[in-house]
């Protein structure tokens, strides 16, 4: 009996995509279900007729593929390419990608790749059933080029043709791995066509196959947006890659950002930078709507956290959230322009303007990474702000959580500041009640400004966005 389940047990670990090629350890869970898929038998023509003038098309491509074995190169490369299995597949994407993939050193790239990939390609076996097209190599009598070596006739014959999966596999892993990192999109589509063309040249598919099975792996790379789960991995995948490869991106891609108030209908916006009452005094560029938003990770923490403090009596007040680039620069612009001192009476009355640079104001900010918010606590009970001891956006050390107490055991120690402010017990006691919500539920606060937290695990840190601010409409 022992035997026996030691047998089961490394049969299931060593179980692969097909029996008798390359080996993966556990099939990846796919994003979708096959019945949330397309079914490609309704999305594609049925194979060429062979009376066709497009099978006529493929009888020619498979003796231009036989012609191409004469070129060793080649035909290495198509031998390669017959390999089924994660570990070889993305070892081969490695490279027109610009980083090495694996399980090991890049999981949630590997991750992204291995689900997407099986969630994509899980569409061709319904036709390739119902079709049970002839493969080449059979309808000419002949041998694979990888017979015995990386496939076998005997296996092939027994699945068909029409589309070829190793195909939508190579396609499927150009698609993901190009969103990742657009500036390699040539060098992978390249690698990805030829990929295809390699099932040509070892007899395996026709050209049709070879050809449908793209517009399956682009068919099916569509409908992979539509889970929520695989836009949060590409996020997490695309921070990876930028953290591994020492890289920053800028997009306007707003397609994992959400309105604040869609997932926290009790948050209150006060959006300074939409209207004059700010440190500039006037509305800043890329702001076009009074309203706030925030990737979808960093909102349903932001819910937790409102419904926390609804527990408490209190209600969330927002000034600011996700921050263009443009509104950035103009705060840089203005920072620059030394006789623009208009609101310095209510924001900075102890600072020269020239102090500014960088000690308040940055050419990057956290807010433009979409995770980062500018908040404070409202009372159901008063029906007021609470006080906090001074205003968003003061610059100076009375913003400070430090100020006049420990914010670590949240004990109150009282002082004041060079210019002799001071703040008491209980706007101490206020700032600790904001500071302990939001880190409860994985915000993390900066030392400068009571007002400021970043979700910790925020889905884009190296990802600055520059579409404006207005409320997103699905």
């Amino acid at each position: 009996m022992k035997t026996l389940k030691l047998f089961i047990v490394a049969a299931i670990l060593t179980s692969g995509f097909l029996s008798g090629q390359a080996k993966n350890t556990l099939d990846p869970v796919p994003y979708l279900t096959l019945k949330q898929m397309p079914n490609i038998i309704n999305c594609l023509p049925a194979p060429p007729d062979t009376a066709s003038e497009m099978f006529k098309h493929d009888i020619n491509r498979f003796f231009w593929g036989k012609e191409q074995r004469l070129d060793p190169e080649r035909a290495t490369m198509a031998r390669r390419d017959a390999v089924w299995g994660y570990d070889h597949v993305l070892d081969i994407f490695s490279e027109p990608f610009g980083m090495h993939i694996s399980q090991e050193e890049t999981p949630e790239i590997w991750d992204l790749l291995t689900r997407g990939i099986v969630t994509v390609t899980q569409i061709r076996k319904a036709p390739k059933k119902f079709y049970q097209r002839q493969r080449p190599f059979m309808y000419f009598h002949e041998h694979l080029l990888t017979d015995g070596v990386e496939e076998s006739d005997a296996d092939l014959s027994k699945d068909g043709s029409y589309p070829s999966g190793h195909t939508a596999t190579a396609w499927a892993t150009a698609l993901i791995l190009s969103e990742l990192n657009p500036a390699s999109a040539d060098a992978l589509f390249a690698r990805a066509y030829k990929y295809g063309d390699s099932r040509v040249i070892v007899g395996a598919h026709w050209q049709s196959d070879v050809e449908a099975g793209r517009l399956v792996a682009a068919i099916g790379y569509s409908q992979l947006h539509n889970s929520p789960e695989f836009c949060e991995q590409m996020a997490k995948a695309k921070a990876e890659f930028h953290r591994l490869s020492g890289t920053s991106v800028a997009t306007d891609d707003y397609s994992d950002f959400v309105n604040i108030t869609d997932v926290v209908p009790d948050a209150i916006l006060e959006i300074r930078y939409f209207g004059t009452y700010n440190f500039v005094g006037k509305r800043i560029d890329g702001y076009l709507e009074p309203t706030a938003l925030l990737t979808r990770k960093a909102a349903q923490a932001l819910k937790q956290v409102s419904d926390y403090v609804k527990s408490k009596g209190y209600r969330l007040k927002i000034f600011d959230a996700y921050r263009p680039q443009c509104g950035v620069d103009d705060f840089m612009r203005w920072a620059e322009d030394l006789n623009a001192t208009e609101m310095k009476q209510y924001f900075y009355p102890e600072l020269n303007k020239d102090v500014l640079i960088p000690d308040y104001i940055a050419r990057k900010s956290g807010h433009t990474r979409g995770s980062t918010i500018d908040l404070t606590l409202f009372d159901m009970n008063t029906e007021k702000e609470v006080d906090m001891g001074c205003t968003f956006d003061w610059f100076g050390v009375e913003s400070h959580p430090d100020f006049c107490g420990n914010p670590t055991t949240g004990k109150y120690t009282g002082g004041k500041s060079k210019a002799g402010r001071s703040i008491t017990a209980k706007q101490f006691k206020n700032r600790m009640i904001l500071r302990e919500a939001m880190m409860r539920f994985g915000f993390k606060p900066l030392d400068t400004e009571w007002w400021h937290f970043t979700l910790k695990d925020e889905p884009y840190p190296q990802t600055y966005f520059t579409f404006p601010v207005q409320r997103i409409n699905r």
